[in-house]
């Protein structure tokens, strides 16, 4: 299978990527409906009892050496290692890249439709009585971000700060993870498959930026889009074989040394210089 173009991959990723951030912007949720789906998510949450983001924030709040760190991981790991593990599959196999990069785009268009329909208050913007502190605001002074999600200082206004279901952050982090773990020579890549997606799902907890159902349901999209990925690729090669395909305008007939026409012999009388087509 031939490598695909650097430069094409950069542009479809770029194409993809644009579409989720202005995806993200255009399609902003009211705060109250957010905030709604936020309680309601933290309710069933409590129901069930499996509210862990709760005593995890506590802990970060409490203790900075913890949630210093984890706010920089929130904030810049998933720039940093979805691409890295993107470039290695790359180099390593073009059937691979393909693959992991159909998965990860697919996925990723499905999160923006959970955004779409599922506009949610993330724990941070829930009203200080529900017992969430904002993490990412409060260690502000340490880091690129301001007090308005993690992007940095002056843009907080461009993000969607209520696109917390699914977390792509765990979804993201679960793909590298899965990617590591199966193609990964060593123990040690092995090992960091299993750590990053669990570490990432509990910064995303503990800095309360999501709750622990938004982080199930980004694994459901990662595995939804992995159970779509080889109906793309399919499509994906039948349409490139249309492209790609030369038409032709023999009929399927050739013609052999001699021949003017397919299934036509040329026959040269030696005596007069003249030939004979034969049939």
């Amino acid at each position: 299978m031939r490598r695909p173009r650097w430069w094409a991959e950069l542009s479809l990723i770029g194409v993809v990527y644009a579409a989720y951030t202005g995806g993200r912007l255009l399609v902003r949720g009211d705060e109250a409906s957010a905030v709604d789906h936020g309680l309601a998510i933290l309710r069933v949450e409590q129901t069930l009892g499996i509210d862990a983001e709760h005593p995890l924030n506590r802990l970060f709040t409490d203790v900075p050496a913890l949630g210093i760190p984890a706010d920089f991981a929130y904030a810049s790991l998933h720039y940093l290692v979805t691409p890295a593990i993107l470039v290695w599959l790359f180099l390593r196999g073009p059937a691979r890249y393909r693959a992991a990069r159909t998965w990860l785009m697919l996925s990723t268009l499905l999160g923006l439709v959970g955004f779409t329909l599922l506009p949610t208050c993330p724990p941070r913007l829930l009203d200080p009585a529900y017992g969430f502190t904002d993490t990412m605001a409060r260690f502000s002074a340490y880091g690129w971000w301001g007090g308005e999600a993690s992007a940095p200082r002056g843009l907080g206004g461009l993000t969607n700060q209520y696109a917390a279901m699914p977390s792509l952050h765990v979804g993201w982090a679960l793909w590298c993870g899965v990617l590591l773990w199966r193609y990964g020579r060593t123990p040690a890549a092995k090992a960091l498959g299993v750590a990053y997606p669990l570490l990432t799902t509990v910064v995303v907890m503990g800095t309360a930026n999501h709750y622990l159902l938004d982080a199930v349901a980004g694994a459901a999209v990662m595995g939804a889009g992995l159970l779509l990925t080889p109906y793309a690729l399919r499509l994906a090669n039948r349409v490139r074989g249309t492209v790609e395909a030369p038409p032709v305008v023999s009929g399927g007939c050739e013609t052999s040394t001699g021949e003017r026409i397919p299934g036509q012999r040329s026959v040269t009388d030696t005596a007069d210089g003249t030939s004979t087509a034969v049939r």
